[in-house]
């Protein structure tokens, strides 16, 4: 829903959550496929060798080969990592978005790269901020002590501690989610701003919803 309503937000048009939603709950299902699909080609892009290695009992090769398996799983991440707005904008199937973000991606890895990987570090620093208040919170409410925390002593997990965690965990995810799904369709929009002049079609739009918005 973030996707759809950055595409409007970049033509300067304002867009409610009713009417998000409208726009993109006939993607939903293809949406959760494309979701699933990217982690599990990574995660067999980093298995598969690693396994194939194992079965050789040569400790050198399991290395090789996980840090083979590493580098094949981050490139592959970031090259399909634009699907997402491409399904949602250009209604694509599963596939097509795949072979869409490749597209977009080509020659702009390591830039792409760059952005995801410090969003997703300073969102790892946000959750964290978050979390860790809350984490020290709960084993206080539960009766572990302010310190449970800092020394992994919280092994008692009551309803108590797993719900004070929780509700900081859920803080947490609804700060940064936004963002991180914000930055991915922003990312979509400059690449192709970059590659398919998108900013004059956008011009032209925002152009016309003015003057239909003056008429």
């Amino acid at each position: 829903m973030l996707t759809i309503v950055v595409s409007r937000a970049v033509l300067g048009r304002d867009v409610t959550v009713g009417e998000a939603w409208a726009d993109s709950r006939s993607r939903l299902a293809r949406l959760l496929g494309l979701v699933l699909l990217v982690p599990l080609i990574s995660i067999l892009a980093l298995a598969v060798p690693l396994v194939l290695a194992a079965l050789t009992d040569q400790v050198g090769l399991v290395i090789i080969a996980a840090i083979g398996g590493t580098v094949l799983a981050t490139w592959l991440w970031v090259r399909f990592s634009l699907a997402a707005p491409a399904l949602m904008l250009e209604r694509q199937g599963v596939i097509a978005a795949l072979r869409r973000s490749v597209k977009l991606v080509r020659g702009s890895w390591w830039r792409v790269f760059g952005v995801q990987i410090l969003v997703l570090t300073l969102l790892t620093v946000v959750g964290g901020i978050i979390e860790i208040p809350t984490s020290v919170l709960a084993g206080v409410v539960a009766g572990n002590g302010a310190d449970s925390f800092f020394q992994g002593s919280a092994t008692d997990l009551t309803w108590t501690y797993l719900a004070v965690a929780g509700i900081g965990s859920v803080i947490s995810s609804t700060i940064t989610l936004p963002i991180g799904a914000g930055v991915v369709a922003l990312l979509y929009i400059d690449q192709r701003i970059r590659r398919e002049a998108l900013d004059l079609e956008l011009a032209r739009a925002a152009g016309v919803a003015e003057q239909g918005r003056e008429s």
